[in-house]
């Protein structure tokens, strides 16, 4: 929970940037990624920046929480069960099925964030978290409200979340099996267990997350289109995820639609990903949990 909080504010003012481009906000979407995030202070002052994080945090928590505890969980279950694979593979299947829990156990709270950090001063829809929820909840059908986006969320989170510790865990495992005394230091409680030194985390952390969200990026831009729903003029052709994919593509093309504001995100996550996988390793020292 703490390494999600902490990976999660360093990165929230480019997440709101992002989260506007994404869905072409009619304030911003003649800028750029830096543009906007110089356009944004100067119309909304920079607490405008962490607009939705309060609603982060709320969510963040237990989705780190969730997300890190499932992914041992899971390992555990693919490695005794073999499975019929070998080597790296159940880091991949056990990251995959840890971030699809831990997204369907929190979305609720990442539908109010978008929608929170989608305002823009003077055009406020919802007064604040609770209200959000309230407004969903009475005019987008019930629970139901809350889930919109869901499936291409959980599409694109299987080969973020595996990818991610996959690539975390394949990268860790090499480099202490390869360049011990280089990359390794003894763990702080307990001088048996090697980890890596901090600088080395950071920099696997920040590749897992740059490869993942490559992989991954074209269902997070449909997700945000369709949890956007009802505030976007054109939410009726963005009823299902491949309807939504279609009509991205067909109106905006790749790389203005399908990867737009791709480069905030190499910015956003890269960091946001070495900061979690870090704090993750760090708080397991502090925990004794090696």
């Amino acid at each position: 929970g703490v390494a999600g909080c902490c990976a999660k504010t360093t990165t929230a003012p480019l997440d709101r940037v992002k989260i506007l481009l994404q869905a072409h906000n009619h304030h911003y979407k003649h800028l750029g990624v830096f543009s906007t995030l110089c356009a944004v202070p100067k119309k909304e002052g920079y607490l405008g920046l962490y607009k939705g994080n309060g609603a982060m945090m709320i969510r963040i928590f237990p989705y780190g929480a969730i997300q890190f505890m499932a992914f041992d969980q899971y390992k555990k279950v693919v490695i005794k069960k073999q499975l019929g694979i070998s080597g790296h593979v159940h880091r991949l299947m056990a990251g995959s099925m840890a971030g699809i829990t831990a997204v369907i156990c929190t979305y609720p709270l990442d539908m109010v964030r978008v929608r929170l950090a989608f305002q823009v001063k003077g055009e406020h829809r919802y007064m604040g978290i609770i209200h959000a929820f309230k407004m969903i909840y009475t005019k987008e059908g019930g629970f139901r409200g809350f889930y919109r986006g869901l499936m291409p969320t959980v599409v694109g989170m299987a080969p973020y979340a595996g990818f991610s510790f996959f690539t975390f865990g394949t990268l860790k495992s090499i480099g202490l099996a390869q360049a011990p005394n280089l990359l390794g230091r003894p763990s702080l409680d307990n001088p048996d267990v090697l980890v890596l030194k901090t600088h080395v985390n950071l920099l696997c952390g920040g590749i897992a997350g740059a490869i993942a969200q490559t992989i991954s990026y074209p269902l997070d831009v449909t997700r945000r289109r369709m949890q956007l729903g009802a505030v976007l003029p054109d939410s009726e052709k963005c009823l299902t995820m491949v309807q939504t994919l279609k009509y991205v593509y067909q109106q905006h093309g790749i790389r203005r639609g399908l990867y737009r504001g791709l480069s905030l995100n190499y910015i956003r996550c890269i960091p946001s990903q070495a900061v979690a996988f870090t704090t993750y390793e760090l708080m397991k020292q502090f925990l004794h949990l090696n």
